[in-house]
């Protein structure tokens, strides 16, 4: 029995609390921070399009969702709560009955104040609109239209676009320095979606050579969700596809280690629309997914398309006794050179794969089935120890096993998964709502060291569910209403050779944050983060490398204050080493101030960041999130000494249109150039700028 008082209380402590928020959607803090996590865990940098992930949320913020009927996929789609979250909204709406206010989320176990302020833009409390019987004709003409137009390029020259030199050998991109980037999409509620996306990479030709058609890459779909209870999703062109725990076929973003401990469950939905520039990890053709009575979901999926890959000479000259191979797959989607451009679809790929789901309010259980067929063989242009389990051949099938089932307030969750050689790995998890105040996960993960699959992309230290045996335990605890304590402990075995590891080896890791948050005006967090993993040392003397455990240590400090409603300032200072038993010892710092600017009454508003950063090298690297123009989403690696700096700019005085701009400048005292190979520029500056129109029609 809900008390008067009580909802009273809460709807005047957020009238009080409220504040005004950008209708752009950027990724909340701690997708920022997943981001971030993401890429110090595959230690490298880079600019990604996210908007599969993300684009959901600015839909929600206009077309808030019912609480009294959302569903767990749709609370997996706004990517603002744990599993542990979702679990207790379901279970607090079964048990209490319907909400009567959005407020009365605060009632709900496991969400604090900060999380119900992120959630609560995207939900409501009040009469279903959509429609099982809405025709498609109408969905057509009623839905909303978006036009993207992107420009990005690096102001100073680089060797790529430079003449070969008299005494100088390789090669040079054929294209300009500029990328181009074009989306349309028209979408009814999140039902119906249509559209296409292009895109030129910077030093790819445009409208000449290789693309005399205009962009170097082109992606369409057709996608159709919920048109009535027996079609739940249909999928045409380019779309994405996720099953389990990704042991066989994961295409959506995973998560994995990160400041969000509990979020190690992978949620997405088993069909999706595909709408980025990632030219590798998505099916092109058909797929679609019915159902049959009330707990019985079916999905078929075939998918047909051209892949980049290395392919090799044959070493006969018998055309009988030829057969095509190729090295490797290539995943960068870039083709500038001239050996480049030889790999741009040079194998097909055929998909065909299918999923048995059943469900009910508990969870459910599914049986998942993928075969994957080339037409040249893979192989290993250089074998070598770690690469003999590697999978050769053209063609490949994964089989597997997954289930959720909630039980009180413990979620079981997990997969099982077998390849074509007969090896089995498994992933299992628990996540645990002890207390309204604490919650644990745990999960253990077995990947053999032959089990092969293309698309594998299961949680894990490393990479594509492959020889590797590790166990993750994660808390998270609530003590006061404006204090959190988050930490994981994870550790892991590699029982055979790796990339860079010329031994079986052993790793740990652990990752502890304090945060407190007042109101929504003020956030402090400190966070410490060790890790102990094997890499290889290049001896002083002799050639062979041998192993000796890194060990990485790192510790920040963040500030984030809302001065007013219009402006956020926020502070970060990050300090660290990595180091051997062998090799001097890298440390360093690195620290920013960023403004944040977003007037209600004023159709300009701008972020900007100023960053110093001193460390001994790439080992001491520290990565930061940085926004950028909607969708694109920069996360550079601060290391060497120097300093950073962005400014962007929006402009929302016209309805429906949003024009941005972009300027960034890194500044390395202690170097001479920078990049390397064709990406080398001769001097201490790398300055890019951009610019993005967005129009709503």
């Amino acid at each position: 029995m809900r008390s008067p008082l009580l909802l009273l209380l809460l709807n005047a402590f957020y009238f009080i609390a409220g504040a005004q928020v950008d209708s752009l959607v950027q990724p909340t803090d701690p997708d920022q921070q997943v981001i971030e996590d993401f890429l110090q865990n595959t230690e490298s940098e880079g600019t990604f399009d996210f908007n599969t992930i993300f684009e959901e949320l600015e839909f929600y913020r206009e077309n808030p969702i019912n609480l009294n009927t959302i569903t767990e996929g749709q609370l997996q789609d706004l990517n603002l709560l744990s599993d542990i979250q979702i679990l207790e909204i379901l279970k607090y709406r079964q048990t209490a009955g319907d909400f009567i206010s959005i407020y009365e989320l605060q009632a709900v176990p496991s969400l604090d104040l900060q999380t119900v302020r992120r959630l609560l833009p995207f939900v409501r409390v009040s009469g279903d609109l959509d429609d099982y019987q809405t025709p498609i004709g109408q969905m057509m003409r009623e839905g909303r239209n978006e036009l993207y137009l992107r420009w990005f390029r690096i102001l100073e020259d680089q060797r790529g676009y430079t003449p070969l030199g008299q005494d100088e050998t390789g090669s040079r991109y054929l294209g300009d320095p500029n990328q181009f980037y074009m989306r349309y999409k028209h979408a009814y509620s999140n039902r119906l979606s249509y559209g296409f996306t292009a895109e030129k990479d910077r030093g790819e030709e445009f409208f000449k050579g290789s693309n005399p058609y205009g962009f170097d890459f082109y992606s369409a779909h057709v996608f159709l969700r919920d048109y009535s209870k027996r079609i739940k999703a249909i999928a045409l062109g380019d779309y994405a596809v996720s099953f389990g725990q990704g042991l066989v076929l994961y295409s959506g973003f995973g998560y994995g280690k990160s400041s969000l401990v509990m979020n190690i469950k992978r949620t997405s939905r088993t069909l999706r629309p595909y709408t980025s520039v990632n030219e590798s990890n998505f099916q092109r053709g058909a797929a679609v997914t019915l159902a049959f009575g009330d707990h019985i979901e079916v999905t078929a999926l075939g998918s047909h398309r051209r892949r980049s890959a290395n392919l090799l000479e044959s070493d006969t000259t018998d055309l009988e006794d030829q057969v095509r191979q190729a090295s490797s797959l290539d995943l960068d989607g870039l083709h500038r050179t001239p050996n480049e451009i030889a790999d741009e679809g040079a194998i097909a790929q055929t998909t065909i794969g299918g999923q048995v789901k059943w469900n009910n309010r508990y969870g459910h259980i599914a049986a998942n089935a993928l075969y994957e067929e080339l037409d040249a063989d893979l192989t290993q242009f250089r074998p070598t120890p770690n690469n003999q389990f590697d999978f050769t051949g053209n063609n490949l099938y994964n089989i597997s096993l997954d289930y959720s089932f909630i039980v009180q307030n413990f979620n079981f969750f997990g997969e099982t998964a077998r390849s074509a050689n007969g090896a089995i790995a498994t992933v299992n998890g628990l996540l645990m709502g002890l207390d309204r105040n604490v919650d644990l996960a745990l999960l253990v993960r077995h990947y053999p060291r032959h089990y092969q699959a293309l698309n594998a992309n299961a949680f894990g230290e490393t990479f594509g569910a492959q020889n590797e045996t590790g166990v993750y335990l994660g808390m998270e605890v609530r003590p006061h209403k404006n204090w959190r304590l988050s930490a994981y402990f994870d550790t892991w075995r590699h029982p055979w050779l790796r990339f860079t590891v010329d031994a079986p080896s052993t790793g740990y890791e652990y990752r502890g944050r304090l945060t407190y948050y007042l109101k929504r005006d003020l956030e402090v967090y400190v966070e410490i983060r060790e890790e102990h993993k094997a890499q290889n040392i290049s001896k002083i003397e002799g050639k062979n490398d041998f192993t000796l455990d890194r060990h990485i240590f790192q510790a920040r400090l963040h500030v984030a204050k809302k001065v007013t409603k219009e402006l956020e300032l926020r502070s970060r200072i990050d300090v660290g080493y990595t180091d051997n038993e062998i090799n001097n010892r890298q440390s360093g710092f690195a620290i920013y101030q960023d403004v944040l600017y977003r007037p209600t009454a004023f159709p300009f508003s701008f972020t900007t960041r100023y960053a110093l950063f001193d460390t001994d090298g790439f080992q001491s690297r520290f990565y930061s999130f940085e926004n950028n123009l909607l969708y694109t989403f920069s996360i550079p690696a601060y290391y060497n000494r120097g300093s950073r700096f962005y400014f962007n700019l929006r402009y929302r005085g016209i309805r429906n249109l949003t024009i941005e701009g972009r300027i960034a400048q890194t500044f390395w005292k202690n170097q001479d150039t920078f990049g390397s190979g064709n990406e080398q520029i001769d001097g201490q500056t790398r300055t890019s700028v951009g610019a993005q129109i967005k129009y709503k029609f």
